[in-house]
């Protein structure tokens, strides 16, 4: 049977097989919230002043940004788990938030005097989100890396990796209650430098526990 076949038979087959696709990531999203709630909790909880921060763009930006970027992530998931998932789809889903991401650096360099830009940039906390959303994000990405071997992807590298965003994404949006850097400069680096550590173990974690 050619590979071409092959992915046309499991495609065919996959809507009878349990739970949908959309189901099941749905409801892992839902576990790794919890996950990482719990993790936020006993490990750091939120900042002093969150309430009131939420009165600052910046502030609320960090939330509106993560929340983005795990809602791209699972659609592409959703897609990716599929043996038949279209990559152009996927790409496009994903680049919603990086684009909400330099459009809030430009704002931010135009906004700032170019004196604030290095502090701005290096923040207070880095090495705290650099280690605290990794941390985070490791039983989220076990259960998503759990969910994607339900499925049929056809590019389990790619997927792993994806399922890493997703859970870094959701790790991030908990720990920005707690990070008093709130610069998309600081945002747009640090949190994507930690969020890409998960990437990078789902896309190991993809290849060995996920492929077919």
């Amino acid at each position: 049977m050619k590979t071409d076949d092959l992915i046309a038979a499991l495609a065919a087959d996959a809507p009878g097989a349990g739970p949908s696709q959309s189901v099941r990531w749905v409801a892992a999203l839902a576990g790794a919230l919890v996950l990482a709630g719990i993790a936020f909790s006993a490990g750091l909880g939120p900042r002093p002043d969150m309430l009131a921060s939420f009165a600052a763009v910046r502030f609320t930006f960090k939330f509106v940004l993560m929340a983005v970027l795990t809602l791209s992530a699972l659609a592409a998931l959703i897609e990716l788990s599929r043996p038949e998932a279209a990559r152009p789809r996927v790409l496009l889903a994903l680049g919603i938030a990086p684009a909400m991401a330099l459009v809030a650096v430009g704002l931010e360099l135009w906004a700032v005097p170019a004196g604030e830009w290095s502090r701005r940039f290096l923040g207070a906390n880095y090495t705290v989100c650099l280690v605290s959303v990794p941390l985070m994000g490791a039983a989220p990405l076990a259960l998503a890396i759990f969910t994607l071997r339900a499925g049929a992807p056809s590019q389990a590298g790619l997927a792993g990796a994806v399922a890493g965003v997703l859970a870094g994404a959701v790790a991030a949006f908990f720990y920005a209650a707690h990070c008093t850097d709130d610069s998309p400069l600081f945002v747009a680096f640090w949190y994507t430098l930690a969020i890409g550590v998960l990437a990078a173990a789902g896309a190991v974690a993809g290849r060995l526990f996920a492929r077919w």
